[in-house]
Order: C-alpha cells, then structure tokens, then sequence
C-alpha cells in the first residue's frame, strides 16, 4: 500500500469507528483554500471536526504526535472556515483526532478516539470546547470554559 491508500484505509477506518460510537458524520474530506478536514461529525450537541492519522510503525512516532502545532493552528483555521458560511450548525464545537496502527498487511493494531485534541483558541490548553457567541461585531467563536 503507499502512503493514499493507507491514510484513505485509516479514514474508513476512523468513520466506522466514529459511527459506532454515535456520531454523525455531515462530510468526508471537506476541502478548501486553506487545506483538508478528514471528518466532520455531530456527536451530543456538538460538531465535531476529526483529523485522522494513520501510521504502520513508530519509526516517525505514534500518529497523534503527528499533529504538530502548526497543524494544530491549520486545523483551527479550517474548522472556523467551515463554520462561516453554515447557520445549521451545533451551538459548541471541538477537534478530535483519531490515531490509526496498522499492522502487518494493513491489519488494524490500536484505534483510539482522543476528544478534545486540539483547542480552538490555544493549540495547547485544556479546553477546547468553544460556544457561538453574538456580539456587535456579529457571530464569532469563543472558548466555553466550563
């Protein structure tokens, strides 16, 4: 397999996954000028954009320390894109990213969902969470710190 058919594995993958555990997924590989979201979901009031790495070996690290802070800021970028241009959406959201180990063969060896990967002010703070919130300057996203 090269490195398409492995990350295409890894999202069919993820999105059976993420479908099992209740979440809805609006949009496979939403594309714009600014790059690629794998997976957009619902899931419990929430839209859910999900970054979905995939490795076959740990020569370059696990998948989710793949997400760098750059890709991190990226993904913030694309998520507040997304939601620009949409009314029909969950009042909070947040980025999960889902870690795909393939085996042998393209066998599947870890698959785990981590929530809250990615926040969507800080790239590296604890609360991802954030509310649509109405201002003077119109509809913005803000953190939602519980």
């Amino acid at each position: 397999m090269d490195a398409r058919e492995i990350g295409a594995l890894g999202e069919k993958i993820a999105a059976e996954h993420l479908t099992n555990l209740g979440y809805v997924i609006r949009e496979r590989n939403f594309r714009s000028r600014e790059g690629e979201i794998d997976i957009i979901a619902e899931k419990d009031d929430s839209l859910v954009f999900v970054e979905v790495r995939t490795r076959r070996s740990h020569s370059y690290g696990t998948p989710e320390e793949s997400v760098t802070a750059r890709k991190k800021e990226k993904l913030i970028a694309l998520a507040q894109g997304y939601m620009e241009d949409r009314d029909d959406l969950p009042p909070s959201w947040r980025i999960d990213v889902v870690a795909v180990e393939l085996g042998p063969k393209g066998r599947l060896s870890r698959l785990e969902l981590i929530e809250n990967a990615v926040d969507c002010i800080f790239a590296f703070t604890d609360s991802p969470r954030c509310v649509r919130i109405q201002g003077d300057r119109g509809e913005k996203w803000e953190p939602n710190f519980p």
